[in-house]
């Protein structure tokens, strides 16, 4: 039998045929009786639309099939299968020496992947890209966020809370607002330090405190500030802010205010290793002359010269539970906080 235009259509003009019959943003708008740009604001995940409205225009959506693009898929059915790993640093500093976000990093991956989600890691380190994760997350291109390293002021979490987008933070956030969080014990963990040189009978104990428009900054100066203002002992602090050069900085100014001190807390094991440096080039030894304790139990802490006494956090753990909170947020699940605990691990150092 031979082939007859009329009796059945190519398969190419049967897709352009459907192309032509799939609806368009002009015939979402004139079923849920608002404008096209309405419409458009909807798709694109725009949070200015007020919600009674967006459902009316999803509701639109659904019955007409409108589904141009992945995109839209998304917002059809609410879930994109990505989570928005949001870190609050330059690329310099999320990339350097420091071993607490390549942990971070890698454990939530994980946790994820076990999920069947996928992370989208995004840096803030400027004003110009804290704009641009701000239009990616309202967006609708991700189904929760994760920020780790927050500053200050920062705008973007109080931003991120009003997407109605599940957010936690690793770490208690420094501003003052409704975000669950997962943090280790940092006031807890510098006060069992403090404690543990004093009980070794060190008298002139100072402290390199880490960045003071950090939590963990502030709660491990506090946590020092406690136990100093109970014993008989004054307070002696410089700043650093977490890494290895402004350890050995704020230890030579500690030596410089103060040369008989016998004892530092250092908030961060990388800025205890910079003080050690600068402890050998002043030629004081340790433990015999000063003491020196530091905070995270990172792997080099093991192989300083000497081995470095430390406070333990569980960043392993605070990121896994970082990543089971939120999953757990997104089903509806509790917002509780999460404080996890610190160990000591004492070393030749102190």
């Amino acid at each position: 039998m031979g082939y007859r235009r009329g009796d059945r259509r190519s398969e190419p003009e049967a897709q352009s045929e459907a192309k032509m019959k799939r609806p368009t943003l002009e015939a979402v708008a004139a079923r849920a009786g608002v404008s096209r740009a309405t419409v458009s604001r909807v798709v694109n995940g725009q949070p200015t639309v007020a919600p009674g409205i967006r459902d009316v225009v999803m509701r639109a959506v659904e019955e007409l099939g409108y589904v141009p693009n992945a995109a839209a898929r998304t917002l059809v059915n609410q879930r994109t299968d990505s989570i928005a790993l949001v870190v609050s640093e330059s690329p310099t500093r999320v990339f350097s020496d420091d071993p607490m976000f390549s942990t971070v990093i890698r454990t939530a991956s994980a946790e994820l992947e076990a999920a069947d989600k996928q992370v989208v890691l995004m840096l803030t380190g400027s004003a110009r890209s804290h704009a641009r994760v701000e239009r990616y997350i309202a967006g609708g291109h991700v189904d929760g966020v994760m920020i780790i390293s927050m500053h200050g002021a920062d705008p973007l979490p109080a931003a991120i809370t009003r997407m109605r987008v599940p957010v936690v933070s690793y770490g208690r956030p420094a501003v003052p607002v409704d975000l669950p969080y997962v943090d280790n014990d940092n006031v807890g963990g510098a006060a069992t330090a403090v404690r543990h040189l004093i009980e070794s009978g060190r008298r002139r104990i100072a402290t390199v405190a880490g960045p003071q428009d950090m939590i963990g900054g502030q709660d491990r100066l506090a946590g020092y500030r406690n136990v100093m203002q109970g014993s008989d002992r004054r307070s002696i602090v410089a700043v650093g802010d977490f890494t290895r050069e402004s350890g050995a900085a704020a230890m030579r100014q500690l030596l410089e205010d103060d040369p008989a001190l016998d004892a530092v807390f250092v908030a961060s094991d990388l800025m205890a290793i910079g003080a050690l440096q600068a402890l050998r080039q002043a030629g004081r030894r340790v433990p015999d002359d000063v003491a020196v304790v530091g905070f995270d139990d990172i792997e080099a802490a093991r192989y300083t010269e000497p081995p470095l006494t430390t406070v333990r956090q569980p960043v392993v753990e605070q990121a896994t539970a970082m990543v089971r909170l939120l999953l757990g947020l997104a089903s509806g699940g509790p917002a509780d906080p999460i404080i996890l605990p610190t160990d000591l691990v004492v070393r030749e150092s102190a």
